[in-house]
């Protein structure tokens, strides 16, 4: 099989090897059948789509939304490297799933409106299925509400034109969206389990989620949830395009 790709961009290494273990775990994939490039250590290097099943994309500290005076030279650099390969991913309509920071990249891409009006608290939130989320086959076997991990500061307010919207949450109307064919984003978490969230919570406890003399109860809070559907989005990612 080939490989699929992770592009990451979690600058600390724990983040970082949580985010791919989770990919690995829900995804089914096997070390070597999981490309990792952390991007926000390095230039991105030549990408031939030729020698993957697909792509995916990880959350990120970054915002896409910011002000580009206000970005680092390091988030500048990786969003015009990432753009400029979705200029290519998008033309072929290549497998793509972006989980969280999909949306800034893929939806941004794409024209989509991104700023903080819908911004979720990390922890649980309630999705729902659109009609179109309830035929498309990468939510196969998906009730049409379950429960997802989110936290997020920024979202999609307006889809880019010609987006298919496939889930909503109360504070948060787009979920997820595809566009074309194969080319997907949600704004919640499907590589994330309780305890990957919890350490999630630990990491980032200063990074502007939440108050961080509040981390232990965002913590406490997430030990009691139970969140077991969104990681079949992963697996039928890559049952669906899987290729030798």
């Amino acid at each position: 099989m080939k490989p699929f790709l992770l592009l990451a961009t979690r600058a600390d290494d724990a983040a970082a090897e949580g985010e791919y273990q989770g990919f690995l775990r829900f995804g089914g994939l096997a070390p070597d059948e999981l490309h990792r490039v952390r991007v926000e250590q390095g230039p991105l290097p030549p990408i031939d789509l030729e020698r993957y099943s697909g792509i995916f994309v990880g959350g990120s500290p970054y915002n896409s939304s910011d002000p580009e005076e206000e970005k680092s030279a390091e988030q500048r650099r990786v969003e015009r490297e990432v753009g400029a390969l979705l200029d290519d991913v998008v033309a072929a309509d290549f497998p793509f799933l972006g989980a969280c920071y999909g949306v800034g990249t893929l939806g941004r891409h794409q024209g989509a409106v991104i700023d903080r009006t819908f911004g979720e608290p990390v922890g649980a939130a309630t999705v729902t299925l659109s009609g179109a989320g309830l035929e498309d086959p990468l939510l196969e076997g998906m009730p049409e509400a379950f429960t997802a991990f989110v936290g997020h500061k920024e979202a999609c307010a307006t889809p880019p034109a010609g987006a298919v919207v496939l889930a909503s949450s109360p504070a948060c109307p787009i979920q997820m969206f595809r566009i074309k064919e194969n080319l997907y984003a949600t704004q919640f978490h499907p590589e994330l389990d309780v305890e990957a969230l919890v350490e999630r919570i630990s990491i980032y406890r200063n990074a502007g989620y939440f108050p961080p003399e509040e981390a232990e109860d965002y913590m406490r809070r997430a030990r009691g949830l139970r969140v077991d559907h969104p990681a079949r989005i992963l697996r039928n990612f890559v049952r669906r395009y899987a290729v030798s």
